[in-house]
């Protein structure tokens, strides 16, 4: 589900609202009939950050509940901490057993594997992302799992963790150099733009914004061929639940659990406001990855 349109509509009691530059937390509600409690919720840095700056609004498009403990958990496109429909459109279920951290990962990636199956070219060796934030993450994520083993990391924070992800070297913007297919995961394109070389690829997986451009004389002149990645682009059906489903699997079988703690920081609900406060802050978490916590609220 898109993060601009975190609904479908069949959700009650979100936990946050945001607007005018703060969050701040709302009562929850008791679950109707065939809902599950939203027992995590995954931030997305940038979108939240957006939504901070405007009006009042309920935040978040990424909550995680489950039937009982033996069940796989259910992340549905609804906001913080509500309770959902587990059949709501847009919702997706992971296998049996995986921590939510790891399910957290999987969405993110799930992005990237939707977004990479649009764009035209198999050639995986001169591949650079831009951005070191969760969408970046999943980005590379997906990248080595299609068989990428050097991919290089445009990100001006020193010591990002993604660096600790397979085949990935950072580097900051005035030593990048440029690549044959460039990922903007920041939602900053004429930037990236100019990290692809001429007769390259460019795909936008970050959400712009509706005043972001690119200088069509320099995509002519260079040859580039852009390509949209946001993952509600037109699929066939059934096609949303697979790409989850193949990446929980590899995840699952291929990354090292320690990783996951590396990359996910877990933060009581009742935090949010606080937590919410840091992420334009020099002193924001590290983890590309936060979840919320509402079992402790």
């Amino acid at each position: 589900m898109s993060e601009e349109e975190p609904t479908a509509r069949r959700y009650t009691g979100a936990r946050i609202r945001v607007g005018a530059g703060r969050a701040r937390l709302v009562a929850g509600a008791v679950p109707g009939p065939g809902m599950l409690a939203g027992r995590f919720s995954v931030l997305s840095p940038g979108t939240e950050r957006r939504h901070l700056a405007g009006p009042d609004r309920e935040a978040g498009y990424m909550t995680l509940g489950r039937v009982d403990e033996g069940a796989g958990w259910v992340l549905a496109p609804v906001p913080h901490g509500a309770a959902f429909d587990p059949a709501c459109p847009g919702a997706v279920s992971a296998p049996p057993g995986m921590e939510p951290g790891l399910v957290a990962l999987a969405r993110f990636q799930q992005m990237a594997c939707l977004g990479l199956d649009r764009v035209p070219t198999a050639d995986l060796s001169e591949v650079v992302v831009v951005g070191s934030g969760p969408v970046a993450l999943g980005c590379v994520l997906e990248l080595s799992r299609r068989g990428a083993t050097s991919i290089r990391v445009v990100t001006a924070r020193r010591h990002a963790p993604i660096g600790r992800a397979p085949g990935v070297v950072c580097v900051p913007p005035e030593g990048a150099g440029r690549g044959r297919l460039v990922i903007d995961a920041v939602g900053v394109p004429a930037s990236a733009a100019a990290f692809t070389a001429p007769g390259g690829v460019l795909g936008l997986l970050g959400t712009p914004t509706a005043d972001d451009t690119l200088d069509a004389l320099q995509v002519h002149r260079s040859g580039l061929a852009v390509v949209g990645m946001h993952e509600l682009a037109p699929t066939a059906e059934g096609v949303y639940q697979d790409a989850f489903t193949t990446v929980c699997r590899w995840l699952a079988e291929h990354l090292d659990p320690a990783l996951a703690t590396v990359w996910c920081r877990t933060v009581p609900g009742g935090n949010a406001p606080e937590l919410f406060a840091l992420l334009d802050a020099p002193g924001r978490p590290a983890e590309p990855v936060m979840l919320l916590d509402w079992g402790t609220v």
